[in-house]
This record gives structure tokens, C-alpha cells and sequence, in this order.
């Protein structure tokens, strides 16, 4: 699997942008709310086991906003943020300058196995790549998850049961039941799918 991917510079970009013209906030990140980013949180979270300390890998981090949502939790953690936006990286080791706790990178060579990675948003934004390449570019990508975390992960992904005349061709939409499927046959028996929360996208949880 390569260090990085074709579309990585061209999403970088993307994002960059949106926080030199918003800054740290659910705009900067390009969420609509702050409510549907809190709201996305907590479908993720759901993959994580909080009774004892655990690590966490944050991939596509941004301005690292997930740590204070973890705050509010009041859990014990270990964070580790990555981001292909070295603008967001720098913004979110800015804001969490004091925390020992908390790590950011934009280097994947710095990555190592956490217990949980979790991905807000990272399969979105495909841009002018095509339909067929950015899918199977997610699946490299849930490999990868796979490899990062020793107990689980989690990602959310429009769905391709959105209203037609909404959907923008510069996003990706996916067949929930497909990547459903790929996760209980390639990663694990314990797979959910939750598709109720009021956003016009799902969330998977695999559980190891």
C-alpha cells in the first residue's frame, strides 16, 4: 500500500482552503453545523469501549476537533491525529500545543496501531475523480484502517440513497449494504450499520 494516494493532493487542497477562509470551526472543516460534526461523533464513538483507557487514531483530523468532543466525554485517552492538510495539522498543533496527550501528523510513517481508528468525512470529497476509482480507493483505505487498530474502527460515507436532485457530482456517494458486506467478509463478525441518524450518510463500526 502506497505512502500516500493520487487524490491526496488535490483534497489537501480543498481543505486547506476552507480553513484559511473559516478557520478552526465546523465551516473550516467544511460540516455544514456544528451539531451534524457532534453528531457524526458520536455515531463514530460508538466503536470505542470507554470503561477502560484506550488509544485512538483520528485520520482526517483537521483542526483536531474530535479531542474536545473526547473531552466531553470525560474519558481517558490517548489521541493521534493525521490529516493529508498540512494547514490542518499545523492549526490543530497550535490549539493542542499544551496537551501531552494528543499527537498530530500529516505523515502516514508516523502512524502506528492505536485500539480505535475513526474517520469523519475523508471519503466525501472526491473532487474530479471518478466514481469507480475513488471506491476502490476507500477500500485501500479501510485496509489500512484494518491495519492501524488492534480493536476497531469506524468511517461515515454519503449514501447512495440520497435524493438525486441533490447529489453533486464532486462528492461521493456509496451503497451502504455493499460496504456492509465488504467489512463482515474482510475484517470482522461483529459489523454495524447505522443509518438513522438524520444525515444523508451511514456510519459503519467494526468491532475486532
Amino acid at each position: 500500500m502506497s505512502e500516500t494516494e493520487p487524490f491526496w493532493e488535490s483534497v489537501a487542497g480543498y481543505y486547506s482552503a476552507k480553513l484559511r477562509e473559516h478557520g478552526p470551526g465546523h465551516r473550516g472543516v467544511d460540516w455544514n453545523s456544528t451539531e451534524s460534526q457532534a453528531l457524526r461523533f458520536e455515531q463514530l464513538l460508538k466503536v470505542v469501549d470507554p470503561i477502560r483507557p484506550f488509544s485512538l487514531t483520528d485520520f482526517g483530523c483537521g483542526y483536531g476537533a474530535l479531542v474536545d468532543y473526547l473531552d466531553q466525554k470525560r474519558w481517558t485517552f490517548e489521541y493521534v491525529g493525521f490529516d493529508i492538510s498540512a494547514v490542518q495539522i499545523a492549526e490543530a498543533q497550535r490549539i493542542y500545543s499544551t496537551r501531552p496527550d494528543c499527537r498530530f501528523t500529516d505523515s502516514l510513517s508516523d502512524l502506528s496501531a492505536t485500539d480505535y481508528v475513526v474517520a469523519s468525512g475523508v471519503f466525501n470529497v472526491k473532487l474530479a475523480a471518478n466514481a469507480e476509482e475513488w471506491g476502490a480507493y476507500l477500500l485501500r483505505t479501510l485496509d489500512r484502517f484494518n491495519d492501524l487498530s488492534r480493536h476497531g474502527f469506524a468511517f461515515n460515507v454519503l449514501t447512495s440513497y440520497s435524493d438525486t436532485d441533490f447529489m453533486r457530482p464532486d462528492l461521493y456517494y456509496a451503497d451502504p449494504c455493499r460496504l456492509f458486506d465488504h467489512c463482515k467478509r474482510r475484517y470482522a463478525r461483529n459489523v454495524a450499520l447505522m443509518h438513522d441518524y438524520g444525515l444523508y450518510e451511514f456510519t459503519i463500526l467494526v468491532r475486532k
